[in-house]
């Protein structure tokens, strides 16, 4: 299996979608489109063919089968092998930790439904401990600074970046509490039918 490390963001959110079910590549853009995963990763047209296209050769997905209705062309149904679904859980795996990776960081949190509760809780456990090292070193680099007498406008981006830093520790640790004491609902198991059917797009409503 190919190293799960080089997947792009865009090919482990095409990963993961696939997981749900099989679908062609028109059905899966749209599905990206109305979940508006365009916030995470750019949603280009040739992309996605290119990407699902090296994500086939790698083995990570394979055809399913062909449809056509009436004058339409041709769409190959795709579906997701074993190597795909573990691909997907080791990426998510490696990134969710991460402190360095921002735009890594929020494709493996949308993603991290596919771990077991327990692994994300201890992945954001490991996280957290980056997070907090890093509010320390802003916090120390801000009095070191405000002791030598550098002027509060040359420290206004730092001031930022601790605030926010601060911000992320506590809605991780608010995340935290809730996977634990299990009053967020997690995984596809956990969500109800009729929830689940109204934010899956079929193949008959796709034009």
């Amino acid at each position: 299996m190919p190293d799960a490390s080089r997947l792009t963001p865009l090919a482990v959110m095409i990963l993961a979608t696939l997981r749900e079910g099989d679908m062609h590549t028109y059905e899966l853009m749209r599905l990206l489109r109305e979940r508006r995963d365009d916030r995470l990763v750019p949603l280009q047209k040739g992309t996605i063919y290119h990407t699902v296209a090296r994500l086939e050769r790698d083995g990570l997905l394979e055809e399913a089968g062909v449809d056509r209705e009436g004058n339409r062309p041709e769409r190959t149904t795709y579906r997701v092998l074993p190597a795909g679904h573990r691909a997907v859980e080791e990426w998510v795996r490696a990134e969710l930790p991460q402190i360095e990776r921002p735009s890594e960081f929020r494709v493996a949190l949308s993603e991290a439904h596919n771990l077991e509760r327990d692994e994300v809780v201890a992945l954001l456990d490991q996280r957290r401990a980056l997070l907090v090292a890093s509010v320390d070193e802003h916090r120390s680099g801000l009095e070191g600074a405000a002791g030598r007498g550098v002027p509060e406008q040359f420290l206004v981006e730092l001031q930022r970046q601790s605030a926010l830093l601060d911000a992320e520790v506590a809605w991780q640790d608010s995340l935290r509490a809730r996977l634990a004491d299990r009053s967020l609902p997690w995984g596809l198991a956990e969500i109800p039918d009729h929830i689940r059917q109204k934010h899956r797009v079929s193949k008959e409503t796709t034009p």
